[in-house]
């Protein structure tokens, strides 16, 4: 695959790779890796519609009843055995299709949290956990072709929302940090992470993500200047913790923020450097809940339609031949 913004470089490198080995131009890139890439005028679809399909009629689930969120909400998984939930048989079922996951959380920041989840009982799976990897497989059925929509109409503006979830983690209590990034308003950056530690407060759990948060947006800062692109600073940090606001921004240290300093002290140097500026959301607001909790059906789809992912679907025509409109799209 070759990229660039001068057509005569791009052709000067193929004509270059053709001399050394034989190679075949397939012309605008549509498939790559699973990836499918469709365009049309507001701009660009990325999605693995075939390679999720693909996951659920292996899973057998393709004529089952498919469910509108990908894990059940307030559920509790742990790795303690129990008198009703036992280890299952072949754990190489679990960790082909969670590995499986795992590759469609490329462009699918919906199903990001879930399957955070379901990686940490991959050394030893039990049958609630099998349970809840085909329930996400049930979602998948349900959208296939959802992905990340890139707009042709964006502006050159960064904005990132924080969130954490504390304590979450019913073996370890620690906390899940999620954070997502949007470019011109659309989603170009997402991770949903536990932390490594054990945060004592959920001021502190918020603040560590903001310090993590505070790391990608200045590699992702450093890479954009290096295309070109100018203006992309300060960076609209959206948090729904006041209190890591304050942390942030306060350059008094409390007592009982002296063991998060290295953390206070790399947000609030990105803080004073203008390279992030912090703006409160209310937690209704905070696009980032999607990354750390599961969420309930219509604060789901809300989210979902806040980030820009949108899904376009293939509509099987006689003779097996299959044709992409842009009426088809739905967002």
């Amino acid at each position: 695959m070759i990229t660039g913004s001068n057509v005569l470089i791009i052709n000067e490198v193929k004509s270059f790779l053709h001399k050394k080995f034989k190679i075949k131009d397939l012309g605008p890139l549509k498939y790559f890796l699973g990836l499918e890439v469709l365009r049309y005028e507001h701009g660009i679809i990325l999605s693995q519609r075939k390679y999720a399909s693909e996951i659920v009629d292996q899973t057998g689930l393709d004529e089952g009843q498919a469910v509108t969120t990908p894990m059940e909400q307030n559920l509790k998984l742990t790795a303690q055995e129990t008198r009703d939930d036992h280890y299952i048989e072949d754990f190489g079922v679990y960790r082909r299709l969670v590995g499986k996951l795992l590759y469609l959380t490329l462009t699918r920041p919906d199903i990001s949290f879930t399957v955070q989840v379901l990686s940490q009982f991959i050394q030893e799976p039990k049958e609630s956990h099998l349970k809840a990897a085909l329930r996400l497989v049930k979602y998948i059925k349900d959208s296939p072709g959802r992905g990340i929509h890139l707009s042709s109409h964006g502006s050159f503006d960064l904005e990132c929302f924080c969130d954490s979830d504390h304590g979450s983690c019913t073996d370890s209590r620690r906390s899940v940090t999620g954070f997502l990034i949007k470019f011109g308003g659309s989603l170009v950056c997402w991770k949903c992470k536990k932390q490594s530690t054990v945060s004592i407060s959920s001021a502190e759990a918020e603040y560590r993500a903001l310090r993590m948060a505070a790391a990608e947006i200045t590699w992702l800062v450093g890479l954009i200047k290096e295309l070109q692109v100018h203006g992309v600073e300060p960076v609209k940090v959206h948090c729904d913790s006041q209190s890591a606001i304050h942390i942030a921004s306060n350059p008094v240290f409390h007592e009982r923020t002296k063991h998060i300093e290295i953390d206070c002290h790399f947000v609030r140097e990105k803080l004073l450097a203008g390279m992030i500026i912090f703006r409160h959301v209310r937690s209704e607001e905070q696009l980032a809940d999607i990354l750390t909790k599961a969420l309930g059906g219509p604060q789901h789809e809300y989210i979902l339609s806040k980030l820009g992912t949108c899904e376009y679907r293939v509509p099987n025509l006689r003779g097996g031949v299959k044709h992409i409109h842009c009426c088809d799209l739905i967002g």
